[in-house]
């Protein structure tokens, strides 16, 4: 049994090599293309669509960040499900201090949607005045040169949708070199092991989805492709809405221009939650590719590998098998957090990454351990395609609707 398990590690390394020489492949494509780009005076006027769900930590700085923008027109929208929503009021007091940006603030009520994102984004699409929509969520933050870089592309007509990769940023804490260490271990995932995932998937398939952070879409692409109403019943809408978006024939560009994505969750408890919905979500979302995710990891195999190594006394086996899957774990690391993000704490992220790659794999065990996500305080049920269902009830007892469903 223990030269079974040692074969099955070893044959975990092997994929998990092949899948690393795949991201290098994929970065290094990346850092040319990054590197031929041209400065574009391409400028056409943007609507900036902001949902808004709360107050959290930095938000203001955050938001404080796209009325920053070194752009000749542009306006922000927020919306948030009620008028009192504490995140408007934030949004409001940054917009004092940039009266030359116009600013529209809405709220929606209740969602018709099971995804209550994207009721606000319709009402948001609704009143917005310009042909280019930028989406992004409040968790992000970017540089002055935003808006130059991912509204860029639309100079092809072709261009339907554009799309940004992120690093994660772990809010302050105490406990890891001012970092919270399971903020930092989020933060890590999103970085790389996100960031790889659809470097390879671009390389090999091209881009047919999108990461939610940053969508910029045109007006009339998006109606093509059904607009907001053909996500609406989706966990994973940004997923859905790339996918559309290809379908319909419109070009999905990854932008080589990496934005910021801020971890609000600090704790084990809520950092694994929102890790697992996300995994689930994609479950569901992509069953194949998920799935397949698991030749991907490599220090699960490396460790089982090294203990059976060990148990048939070959410690120098061990060694090199657990050493082979470290070393390529913080090289995929320091690679990607360097020619891709442009990770600021790279080494220590790089080092880090070997601890989140065995936690990754944990939490794509338990993605499978049930269908149900908690998302913004309520619980939902996954269903085939990515479509999800409100566990809440009406007061009469009977389920919500799921209202109507999409292909």
């Amino acid at each position: 049994m223990m030269l079974v398990l040692l074969v099955l590690g070893f044959l975990g390394i092997t994929t998990s090599t092949i899948y690393t020489i795949l991201v290098v492949l994929g970065a290094l494509r990346f850092a040319y293309h990054r590197r031929m780009a041209r400065a574009s005076e391409f400028t056409p006027p943007v609507s900036l669509l902001k949902p808004l769900h709360g107050s959290e930590q930095e938000l203001e700085l955050r938001l404080e960040s796209f009325f920053q923008q070194d752009y000749p027109v542009f306006e922000i929208l927020f919306c948030a499900r009620r008028d009192h929503d504490p995140g408007l009021s934030v949004a409001m007091r940054v917009a004092e201090r940039y009266p030359h940006v116009p600013t529209k603030f809405l709220s929606c009520g209740e969602s018709p949607y099971a995804n209550a994102k994207v009721w606000s984004l319709q009402r948001m699409l609704e009143a917005a005045e310009h042909r280019i929509l930028v989406i992004s969520d409040s968790d992000v933050s970017v540089t002055p040169d935003y808006l130059r870089a991912v509204v860029a592309p639309f100079a092809d007509d072709r261009t339907g949708l554009v799309t940004c990769l992120y690093r994660g940023v772990a809010l302050p804490a105490t406990t890891f070199k001012g970092r919270s260490f399971w903020s930092s271990l989020e933060a890590v995932g999103m970085s790389i092991e996100m960031s790889s995932g659809v470097l390879v998937a671009e390389m090999l398939e091209g881009m047919a989805f999108a990461l939610g952070p940053t969508m910029v879409v045109r007006r009339d692409c998006l109606d093509r492709a059904g607009g907001f109403t053909a996500v609406g019943e989706y966990l994973g809408d940004d997923f859905m809405l790339g996918n559309l978006m290809a379908a319909h024939g419109h070009k999905v560009v990854l932008s080589t221009h990496p934005i910021e994505h801020h971890i609000l969750n600090t704790s084990f408890v809520s950092s694994a939650r929102h890790q697992i919905r996300w995994m689930r979500g994609t479950r569901f979302s992509r069953p194949k590719g998920h799935f397949g995710t698991v030749l991907t990891f490599s220090m699960p195999y490396g460790l089982l590998a090294a203990v059976n190594a060990l148990a048939l006394h070959h410690p120098v086996l061990a060694v090199f098998l657990f050493g082979w899957s470290w070393a390529t774990r913080v090289a995929l690391a320091a690679l990607v957090g360097g020619f891709v993000v442009r990770d600021p704490h790279l080494w220590g992220n790089a080092l880090l990454y070997p601890v989140r790659d065995l936690l990754g794999f944990l939490f794509w065990s338990a993605s499978y351990l049930g269908n149900d996500v908690l998302w913004r305080g309520e619980v939902y049920e996954l269903l085939r395609g990515g479509l999800m269902r409100n566990r809440s009830h009406s007061a009469d007892g009977d389920p919500v609707s799921l209202g109507p469903s999409h292909p």
